[in-house]
């Protein structure tokens, strides 16, 4: 199995664009281009030639880029069929378990509506790279602007299913922000301190950082931990089903 390359392109503010190329094959997909110009120039620069586009939801700050990127290119649109309706230029609209070819690659479709009702995670097994938009954040998840807590923490737990190995590419950079609430919340977890320590000194050295092991938010990320016994205690919901646990571990995170 040839390697699968993949770049990160800070855009925006806080965004995450990533290009992402099979090493036997040369095919190439970008996931959530919020704007073209940095996507372009960096295809161009490597001299990789695009084919597909991975639309994760439909905000603008994941698809500003998507109808410029399709009109220079010509590439294929690849996104939620819930969302079809939101994604400009859609060609493919795939659902739960479908599969997306990339080259010696392939990337599993998983639905996982909460920040967004449409949103999906793109899981390339073969390579361990969960690409999962604004659902999961390292030490963080997505704010629930269209789902409900129940839908939001199913998928969670969709995500958090996947191989401990697997690195995590989600949508914005967000780590060291996340680190102060979770140690707020759970403040005698080592795992927390130690991705916090990691996450200052990258972040002191202007690096990225992401991608996340999964395994480590397991262990580390509260919103991954709704059915943990000590962290239900912890906001007074001992005993409560992870629902509840979760909903308002997200309450506290919004006020926070």
């Amino acid at each position: 199995m040839a390697d699968l390359d993949i770049h990160l392109l800070p855009v925006l503010s806080d965004n995450y664009t990533y290009l992402i190329r099979d090493a036997e094959s040369g095919a190439c997909a970008v996931v959530d281009p919020a704007v073209a110009g940095p996507v372009l120039a960096a295809l161009g620069r490597l001299g990789w030639h695009l084919g597909h586009v991975l639309c994760t939801h439909h905000h603008a700050d994941h698809i500003g880029g998507v109808a410029e990127i399709k009109r220079a290119t010509g590439c294929t649109v690849i996104g939620a069929a819930a969302d079809a309706h939101r994604i400009p230029g859609i060609d493919v609209r795939v659902k739960e378990g479908d599969a997306v070819t990339l080259g010696t690659h392939t990337g599993r479709v998983i639905e996982t509506p909460g920040h967004t009702s449409g949103h999906v995670a793109y899981w390339f097994e073969q390579a361990g790279a969960l690409f999962c938009g604004d659902t999961l954040f390292s030490l963080g998840c997505g704010r629930l602007f269209e789902g409900t807590p129940a839908q939001m923490w199913a998928s969670l737990l969709k995500l958090r299913a996947l191989p401990d190995d697997t690195r995590v590419y989600c949508g914005h950079e967000y780590t060291n922000d996340n680190v102060a609430f979770a140690l707020d919340l759970d403040p005698q977890n080592a795992a927390i301190e130690r991705r916090g320590a990691e996450a200052q000194a990258l972040g002191e050295a202007g690096r990225p950082t992401l991608p996340a092991r999964l395994g480590d938010e397991k262990a580390a990320n509260p919103f991954l931990r709704a059915d943990v016994a000590a962290l239900k205690e912890a906001v007074g919901l001992a005993g409560r089903d992870a629902v509840a646990v979760f909903a308002e571990i997200r309450r506290r995170k919004d006020e926070f």
